[in-house]
């Protein structure tokens, strides 16, 4: 039987880090004249494995509709919630999955997402009937600060086996859900494996990224981007 797979695509927040003037939320900045969030949904739905794509917005969000525009096999549904993981876990539950189903969820502040990497996660899920996320593996050395005074190095800490987790992040519904409703308010899940590790789950595998796929957080990241589609015509 084929396996239903749908994305997640939780896009609640403001990015303030992103520097923004004007209130607009990061997800919406333009990017080559469209909204990152565009971007980001447009490479999800570059396989065509994946039936859907839900992207979950805050009630009353008056910029989606635009955004989102002729996109197929994409809808928005305003159930976004004070953090991520409360936004992924009303994103579940509106979706009505069959425990099984295998949901995909991806940041919208990741508009450089390259098929090839998707299609190695979804395979490689599919293929081990495990859980896993994009990922890099640490490649520069890596300081601790001192928490007293501030912008001082405590120690080098060693990046043997250190992996910088990326999106999609790709788990079973039921698995996924049972884990965000058991330890949604716990500070420690900053993603979705986060919380699959700490609820017991199996280890969710490790399945390598791409730098293209990075997540862009501050200003000069946008920057970049912008210099990498300029140089890309088809992008």
């Amino acid at each position: 039987m084929k396996p239903h797979l749908i994305a997640l695509v939780p896009a609640a927040g403001i990015g303030a880090r992103a520097g923004r003037a004007d209130g607009v939320p990061k997800q919406y900045r333009l990017l080559r004249g469209e909204p990152m969030l565009r971007h980001a949904v447009r490479a999800l739905l570059a396989d065509a494995r994946i039936a859907q794509v839900r992207v979950a917005v805050v009630a009353d969000d008056p910029w989606v509709e635009q955004a989102l525009d002729g996109l197929p096999r994409t809808v928005w549904r305003p159930c976004g919630g004070p953090t991520r993981a409360a936004t992924v876990r009303a994103a579940l539950q509106d979706a009505a999955l069959a425990p099984d189903a295998w949901v995909l969820v991806h940041d919208a502040a990741r508009p450089g997402l390259p098929a090839p990497a998707l299609a190695r996660l979804i395979d490689a899920c599919l293929q081990q009937d495990r859980g896993g996320l994009l990922a890099l593996p640490v490649a520069d050395t890596v300081k601790q600060a001192a928490p007293v005074p501030p912008d001082v190095v405590a120690r080098t800490l060693s990046r043997d086996g250190l992996w910088l987790a990326q999106t999609p992040q790709m788990f079973r519904a039921g698995e996924l859900g049972a884990a965000l409703a058991a330890c949604v308010a716990d500070a420690r899940v900053t993603d979705e494996a986060s919380a699959v590790e700490l609820s017991g789950g199996p280890p969710p595998l490790l399945v390598p990224g791409s730098r293209r796929n990075d997540k862009l957080t501050w200003p000069e990241d946008f920057e970049w981007f912008e210099s990498w589609l300029r140089g890309r015509p088809d992008a």
